[in-house]
C-alpha cells in the first residue's frame, strides 16, 4: 500500500517533467503527505495542469464522504471490476506526482520508517483514479486514490503491496480521455524495477502528519547503529 509520500520538487521541475502549461510558484514542498489532505494530481480531463483534490476516493454514489478514509488505495488487479473504482478506472484516471514514499519495516515489536525514492531522486508518478462527489448541500468534492500492485524485491520485506509507479512512456496512454479496455491498461500496472529504487531508514518524525519539513527524509541511524562505529 501507500500511506505517506513526498513531493518536494520545485514548480519548474514538475512543469517540465509532466509537460504542463504552468505550475504556480506558490506550490510548497511537502515532506509528509498523508491521507485526507489536499494533493496535486494530473487528470485525464485536464492533462496540462495540476488539479488539487483530497486523498481518499469518494465514489459518486456514496452517501457520506467519510468512506474516503478507507479508499486511499485500490488494488490494480480488481479496480476495473469493484463498484467503488470501476467507473473511475474507465473514465477518470490520473497521475500523482511524487519524488518519494514511506513504508514501515517490522523489526521485532517496532515499526521502523523507511524512505524509498528513485535513483538520482528522479520525479515520478503513481497511477491514480479520481472522482467527483456531490454532497447533499450541492457542493462538489474531488478525490483520488493510489493504485497498488505486487511488491518488487526491494519493497517485499517492507510490505506485501506497493504503489503502481508508471513508466514515463505510459503517461499518455494512462491519461487517455476515452474509455480504455482494462486489458490494455493492466500491463502498465506492474511492479517497478527495484534496481532503479533506493531505500534508507528515517526517524519516527514521519509517524505524525503534523511534521512536514526536510528533517522527515534525512537518513537516520539508531543508537545501536551508532554504537557500532
Amino acid at each position: 500500500m501507500c500511506g505517506r509520500y513526498t513531493l518536494t520538487a520545485d514548480a519548474n521541475t514538475i512543469q517540465l517533467t509532466f509537460n504542463l502549461d504552468a505550475v504556480s510558484n506558490n506550490l510548497q514542498p511537502r515532506y509528509n503527505i498523508a491521507p485526507s489532505q489536499p494533493v496535486p494530481i494530473i487528470t485525464n480531463q485536464n492533462p496540462s495542469e495540476l488539479t488539487f483534490v483530497k486523498w481518499g476516493l469518494v465514489p459518486s454514489w456514496a452517501k457520506d464522504a467519510s468512506i474516503g478514509y478507507k479508499m486511499i488505495n485500490a488494488r490494480s488487479e480488481t479496480a476495473s471490476e469493484k463498484p467503488s473504482f470501476r467507473s473511475a478506472f474507465k473514465r477518470r484516471r490520473c497521475l500523482i506526482p511524487v519524488d518519494g514514499f514511506f513504508e514501515w519495516s517490522k523489526q521485532g515489536k517496532k515499526k521502523v520508517p523507511m524512505y524509498i525514492h528513485l535513483e538520482d531522486n528522479e520525479l515520478f508518478a503513481f497511477a491514480g483514479l479520481w472522482e467527483t462527489w456531490q454532497s447533499p448541500d450541492g457542493s462538489e468534492l474531488q478525490t483520488c486514490t493510489i493504485l497498488t500492485t505486487e511488491p518488487n524485491d526491494l519493497i517485499k520485506p517492507l510490505h506485501h503491496r506497493m504503489a503502481v509507479i508508471l513508466d514515463k512512456s505510459d503517461y499518455d496512454l494512462w491519461l487517455t480521455p476515452d474509455d480504455v479496455p482494462a486489458d490494455v491498461l493492466q500491463p502498465l500496472m506492474k511492479p517497478f524495477p527495484q534496481d532503479r529504487m533506493r531505500v534508507y531508514e528515517v526517524s519516527t518524525l514521519v509517524n505524525s502528519p503534523k511534521n512536514d519539513d526536510p528533517s522527515i527524509i534525512e537518513p537516520f541511524e539508531s543508537p545501536r547503529q551508532q554504537s557500532l562505529f
